[in-house]
Parts: C-alpha cells; structure tokens; sequence
C-alpha cells in the first residue's frame, strides 16, 4: 500500500511540473493542482473550487484546476512539503501549526482566545495587520498566502462530559503541533499531546488520549463522536486558514495572471470565511438532533481567560511579536 501511495504521489509531482514548465507557461492548457484533507462538500474544498472559478471569471484564458481531496495526496504536512518544493501541487489550504516550522510567529493568528468574537476576527483578516507573518512565511519558505479561510468555532470534543475546571484538569487531549497550542491548554490545566490528525480517532479509541479540540465541520467529516461524543462549548478558538500558493508556481505564472490569482484569493478567503462561519453552528445543531453529540456548557469561561492571557503575552515576547498582538487585540 505504502508503494502504490508513493509512486501516486511521485506521478502527481512530475504530472505538475509538466503542467507548467512544459511550455513555459502556455496559459491556454495550464493546470494547477491542489489539494484538500476533505471531500467537495467540506467549506475547505468548497473555498478552493471558488477560487478556481474566480481566476477563469478574471482571465481570459482557460485554466484548468485540478483539486484533489479526500488527503489522495497525503495530509497537511506533506502538502506544505509539496509546496515549498514547487511539486505536485501548487496551492492548498493549511493550518498555521503546519507551517510554524518555516515561520515561528505564524500560530499566533490562530492561537486560541486571541479573537474576542466573529467580527473581530473577520476584521482581522481582512485587514493588513498579518502582513509581518506573511512576509517571513514567503521569505523563509517561499510560500506565499493569498488568502484567509476558515470560521468554525472550535470546542473540547471528549470521551466524557466536561463542564468545568474541575472536570478538565489532567484531561488527555490532542492539541496542534504548534507550542502555543500546548502551552495555552497546559495553563487551562489539561493535558495536552500533538498526534498527527489521521491518528486521533485510534488514539481516542485505545485510550490514548480522551479527546481533542475542533469545529464541527471536521468533528462531523471525521466521525469523531463516534468515539468522543461530548462537545464543551469553551468557543476558544476561531480557525483562521491560509490559503497558501507555492512562490515557485506563482512565479511561472505571466505577470497578469498573477494579479489574478491573488484577487481571487483574497475573494475566495472572504467567501470560504462566510460560508464555514454561516455552516459551523447548523452542523452542530445537526449533530446534537440525530444523537451524535451531547453538547455542554463551560462555566468557568471567564477563568479560562484569565489563565491564558499570560501565556499568550510570553509567547509574543519571546518570539519579539508584542506589536503584532497588541495589534491583533487593538482591532
């Protein structure tokens, strides 16, 4: 099985290498690829297929874009690979904790109890305040974003109920690989652990760990009530999703398709924000009406807050990002 995925993926790469250099950018018979964890009907995938719409409306040539889902090449950490390579894909949509190894600042648009509410975070994003990270993001991994995804509220997802702080201390989750991640839920006394995400409903299942933190949207595609049908309605986090573009692709794209491709980023970020923020809160509510789930409410919220807002402040002094949280927080 191993073989067989791999010479896929090897195909795939020199498919896209062909695509574009074979006749040095002919737009007229251009392909670019990407790829997604998730099926069509996933806000995600969703927002990709927009994209590609956006550039064909703008440009007057016929591009084709080839989206593959269902993680057929791989999951996020093999996409940024991909992408920084300039092989088998050229663009993708990937969680800052996936690309924090290129870009050190980059989980803090994405650290948890950083937004207030929606509207601050949709002010955020659509505003220049990230510039910083995605400038060192192209510097260091010559990736570049062009747009922001994302919406769904992300919640404890658990094996057992939980509704306080009493009940989530020593709680053994799965959290991002980013170190915020763990730090801001070892302050809120649980237990985290990074686990790659295909591992995380055998880890719940074998005892591993007794649960995770994540949208409805991936809590329904995964089946993760399956094993964890407790949701706890913390709301500590909002996703903020790059739409990210390999430097190398873009770069072999002629200069007016260029400014294409990033109008139409920007356009699809806008529109996957709207529909994963419009869609989060009927897929719980779906859920919690066919039995899935069983959903709480947390009432020591406001102590959360007060636990995390050190940590946050450290992690931004050490990483000389101060400015760029206090901006974030200033919006």
């Amino acid at each position: 099985m191993f073989k067989a995925i791999k010479k896929k993926l090897i195909c795939a790469a020199i498919a896209s290498c062909a695509t574009l250099l074979g006749s040095g950018v002919n737009a007229a018979d251009m392909t670019l690829r990407g790829a997604s964890l998730f099926d069509n009907e996933h806000a995600y995938s969703k927002t990709l297929i927009k994209f590609g719409e956006l550039v064909n409306e703008a440009s007057d040539t016929d591009i084709a874009f080839d989206l593959r889902g269902n993680s057929e090449l791989g999951i996020e950490p093999d996409y940024v690979n991909f992408l920084t390579k300039g092989v088998a894909i050229d663009y993708a949509i990937i969680a800052p904790s996936n690309l924090a190894r290129f870009a050190p600042s980059l989980p803090l648009m994405d650290m948890p109890f950083v937004f207030r509410d929606l509207a601050h975070w949709n002010a955020v994003l659509s505003s220049d305040v990230l510039k910083p990270l995605e400038e060192e993001l192209l510097d260091k991994a010559d990736l570049m974003i062009i747009g922001y995804a994302g919406g769904g509220t992300r919640n404890l997802i658990s094996a057992n109920a939980i509704s306080n702080i009493d009940e989530l201390t020593g709680h053994k989750m799965r959290v991002m690989g980013a170190p915020i991640q763990a730090r801001v839920f070892q302050a809120i006394k649980a237990a985290p652990s990074a686990i790659a995400y295909s591992e995380v409903y055998n880890a719940i299942q074998t005892g591993v760990v007794d649960g995770l933190e994540n949208e409805s949207a991936s809590l329904l595609q995964y089946k993760f009530f399956e094993v964890a049908p407790h949701v706890t309605l913390t709301q500590h986090s909002i996703t903020v999703r790059p739409i990210v573009m390999s430097g190398k692709s873009f770069r072999k794209l002629p200069e007016e398709l260029q400014q294409i491709v990033l109008q139409a980023g920007k356009e699809a970020g806008a529109y996957g924000r709207e529909l994963e923020s419009s869609e989060d809160a009927l897929k719980l509510e779906e859920m919690k009406s066919a039995g899935q789930i069983e959903v709480h409410e947390f009432a020591d919220r406001d102590k959360l807050l007060e636990l995390v807002t050190p940590v946050q402040d450290a992690y931004a002094e050490e990483l000389g990002a101060q400015e760029l949280l206090e901006a974030i927080r200033a919006m």
